[in-house]
């Protein structure tokens, strides 16, 4: 039974293996220097492979930066377009043009270069970092294919494109389509997935965006839950999670920047030494990790004091 923390427990002084990490981290860091590491999807994947680029590890968005996901994997934050990549890249999936754009709404056309590039970047990769972002996505009804981001408006054809949100049973397939292709194709290769704590920075439902993200969330969430219940047989082998969601959301008061969206440096900083602390041959004090959040959270509370 694991009970969750009063508030004298955040001065334990392992707080955070204890009530944060505890079931999800593994015995023994698998990543090495000379771990392949491909990491995208939403925020999280970006950070870290960031951080860990700089601690000079082996990041697939060094080595193969002309590839759509080490330069527009933050923009995939959908299981389907997540899915896209794994299929197009290691099945050849016919994938209709006009489904992939940037973030200036630039078309990314179905390259046959790229996509051997990233077959083979994927193929070399031992460890996968997959970050999930939202449930909310735009569908090409001709074809049944969902677009990376929205569609951009110089191509909106009401009669065709659908704005949806995901069920819980669909998002569950395709976590286990994104892990059985892996599997199957990659079989020495080690998956974990984490969910970004990003808000939503629009709804198309007539409903608040704030309600809306808590319903994109939460069907991410818990259709991640029971695909890693599922595989309960390959947690913290082959398979891993990562609570980057639950960290922002649960264990700061002041967690985002002026923007209500994108989290406070600091705290991502705290985020990517736990994240190297529990899942690289790094020498991380762990001690000093766990004095860090708590002098981290004193001081996001006097800031919010200092405000009002």
């Amino acid at each position: 039974m694991q009970l969750n923390p009063y508030k004298k427990d955040y001065d334990n002084n392992l707080f955070l293996k204890k009530y944060i990490l505890k079931g999800w981290v593994p015995d023994h860091p698998p990543i090495s220097q000379d771990t392949q590491i491909t990491a995208f999807g939403s925020c999280f994947a970006r950070n870290i492979s960031k951080h860990l680029a700089k601690r000079k590890f082996n990041m697939t968005s060094a080595s193969s930066p002309e590839i759509y996901i080490s330069y527009m994997g933050e923009g995939m934050v959908n299981v389907h377009a997540i899915a896209q990549q794994f299929e197009w890249a290691l099945e050849d999936k016919k994938i209709p043009d006009g489904l992939w754009h940037g973030w200036k709404a630039e078309d990314y056309g179905v390259s046959e270069d790229v996509r051997l590039k990233t077959k083979e970047a994927f193929l070399k990769t031992d460890f996968f970092i997959i970050t999930l972002g939202l449930s909310e996505v735009w569908e090409d009804t001709v074809t049944g294919e969902i677009f990376w981001r929205a569609v951009p408006l110089k191509n909106y054809d009401e009669t065709r494109h659908k704005f949806r949100v995901l069920t819980m049973e669909e998002t569950k397939l395709k976590l286990e389509k994104i892990y059985s292709l892996i599997r199957l194709h990659i079989p020495k290769a080690q998956v974990l997935f984490t969910l970004s704590p990003v808000p939503l920075a629009a709804t198309f439902r007539d409903i608040s965006c704030i309600t809306a993200n808590s319903v994109s969330k939460s069907i991410l969430r818990a259709s991640l839950d029971e695909f890693l219940r599922e595989k309960a047989i390959d947690n913290r082998i082959n398979l891993f999670y990562f609570p980057s969601f639950e960290i922002i959301s649960e264990l700061f008061y002041e967690k985002f920047l002026d923007d209500g969206r994108h989290p406070k440096p600091e705290i991502i900083e705290l985020i990517m030494i736990m994240f190297e602390g529990s899942f690289c041959n790094s020498k991380i004090d762990w001690h000093q990790v766990e004095q860090s959040f708590k002098e981290l959270r004193k001081k996001n509370l006097m800031d919010i004091l200092a405000e009002n």
